[in-house]
């Protein structure tokens, strides 16, 4: 029984640590302090995340990075949801879904809210994981 039950579980990741560094819209690692330092509390802006996908990061009101990061692809049709800080939540330019700060849908015609992705900082960069 032990090999057969061994191809339904998963191999090990190899433990904590395991993810993607975040990068700018340059393609540069993010340094957590250095972008704490150039957004304010409250902003949020776009890294490269996983497996590509635009990534929101968010600065806490307390100006600390959030643990968690928001997928910026729309959950109708797949267009980039742009952060509009006038009416405080994500509004898709394509068909007018929108999403409160966390990423949870409000308005559809989107049929879930956006992903999120953990954040955490290791060695001092940005580091995004499922």
């Amino acid at each position: 029984l032990g090999p057969y039950l061994l191809f339904f579980v998963p191999p090990s990741s190899g433990g904590e640590g395991v993810g993607l560094i975040a990068k700018d819209a340059a393609g540069n690692d993010i340094v957590a302090s250095a972008w704490l330092k150039t957004h304010p509390p409250g902003d949020r802006t776009l890294s490269q995340g996983l497996k590509g996908d635009p990534t929101y990061l968010v600065v806490e009101n307390d100006g600390t990075l959030a643990t968690f990061g928001i997928n910026a692809v729309c959950t109708h049709l797949g267009c980039v949801v742009p952060w509009n800080p006038a009416e405080n939540k994500f509004i898709c330019p394509c068909h007018g879904s929108q999403y409160n700060p966390q990423g949870t849908v409000v308005r559809g015609p989107a049929p879930l809210s956006l992903a999120l992705t953990h954040v955490d900082i290791d060695d001092g960069k940005v580091l995004l994981s499922p």
